[in-house]
């Protein structure tokens, strides 16, 4: 039997199969160990409950009428970003490893062959939300490292440590802008004036804003991004500015800090990170290798990434096929504990400053 904290929810599963008795077995089971529990019957019944409530972890069958299980994966992956660190396990009568590496190969986190053993299901919807636990923990640790990094700039008492401070994020590559729980500018580096003035989408006054077709994305991604730190919460929005006529995309991630209601209009509540393509980050050599355990070519990819490059981009630039870069991003996700590509940015970024305000 799951045991669960007195204040906390048990956890929600969403079991999509088609066959009403393994059905209704399945959910039995997870009931009886303590899980709260969704049932549907097919792939559009499936969607339709993740846009009715959010699941801990999803068991779908693979072979379901209409849309099938590899269907619904792609929908999770591809529409529900909310779901990015949701745990799909498929479902499946059959046994052929392609099989599995297909699942594998769209974003499947684990596999249960039919007939279902009971004792394996238990045991892999618990190990999948305790792996969902120790990322979530990792990436609140990271992230908290960036917020104390960030701190530095109105917690230091003297005015010596503050310009130290900010001479270190002057030194960051990326473009840095923090804004308060008012969403107004309380500090610039040197790289985002200089990318700033280089564009003629971006405009730093009193406020992060842009101009022509994003700016109004820009000004809602902020907004949601104040918000969520006022509740205490961290997510990552990313998009992407015009910049200088004939070449890439402005890479914008927008970061909440999570510093919660309590916190005054001077202190930073959201982090806006600017990577400007083809400039290569002056990052010692072998950093990204040593805070991440990559290998040499992962470490390009996360280089490349932190350029601004798209997926076929980095792989034009390397000279390889898209599948090859799709199998080191899988590496790198499985890494850094991260699931989507705006996370994984921002954790990167994340190590490198912090390597930076450490030192050697």
């Amino acid at each position: 039997m799951m045991h669960n904290e007195p204040s906390s929810r048990p956890p929600l599963i969403l079991c999509a199969e088609d066959q009403e008795d393994l059905r209704a077995d399945i959910c039995d089971e997870l009931k009886e160990s303590g899980y709260a529990v969704l049932e549907a019957a097919d792939g559009e019944a499936t969607l339709q409950q993740m846009d009715a409530c959010t699941p801990d972890l999803i068991l779908c069958d693979i072979n379901m009428p209409g849309l099938n299980g590899y269907g619904v994966l792609d929908a999770v992956r591809e529409h529900r970003p909310h779901l990015a660190d949701t745990p799909f396990v498929f479902l499946t009568a059959l046994s052929d490893p392609q099989e599995v590496v297909e699942g594998k190969r769209l974003g499947a986190d684990d596999y249960l062959v039919k007939p279902i053993d009971y004792d394996l299901l238990l045991a892999t919807v618990g190990a999948r939300l305790r792996q969902v636990s120790r990322m979530r923990d990792k990436s609140n640790h990271e992230l908290q490292e960036l917020r104390q990094a960030m701190g530095t700039l109105r917690q230091e008492a003297s005015q010596q440590a503050f310009h130290a401070a900010t001479r270190v994020l002057n030194l960051v590559a990326p473009g840095m802008v923090l804004l308060d729980s008012q969403g107004d500018i309380t500090f610039v580096n040197q790289r985002a004036r200089q990318l700033a003035e280089a564009s003629d989408a971006l405009q730093l006054n009193k406020r992060f804003s842009a101009t022509g077709a994003m700016a109004r994305r820009l000004r809602e991604s902020i907004a949601s991004a104040t918000q969520a730190s006022r509740r205490g919460e961290e997510p990552v929005f990313s998009l992407r500015l015009p910049h200088l006529p004939g070449s890439h995309e402005l890479l914008v991630l927008i970061c909440a800090l999570g510093q919660g209601r309590e916190t005054g209009g001077e202190d930073a509540s959201v982090v806006v990170l600017l990577s400007a393509p083809d400039q290569r980050l002056p990052l010692p050599r072998g950093i990204l290798a040593s805070l991440f355990g990559l290998t040499p070519t992962e470490s390009r990819i996360a280089m490349a990434l932190l350029e601004g490059l798209r997926s076929e981009e980095i792989a034009d630039q390397m000279g390889v096929s898209p599948t090859t870069v799709a199998f080191h991003l899988r590496n790198l996700f499985q890494k850094t504990d991260t699931h989507r590509q705006a996370d994984l940015i921002a954790l990167l970024l994340a190590g490198s400053m912090t390597a930076y305000l450490e030192g050697p």
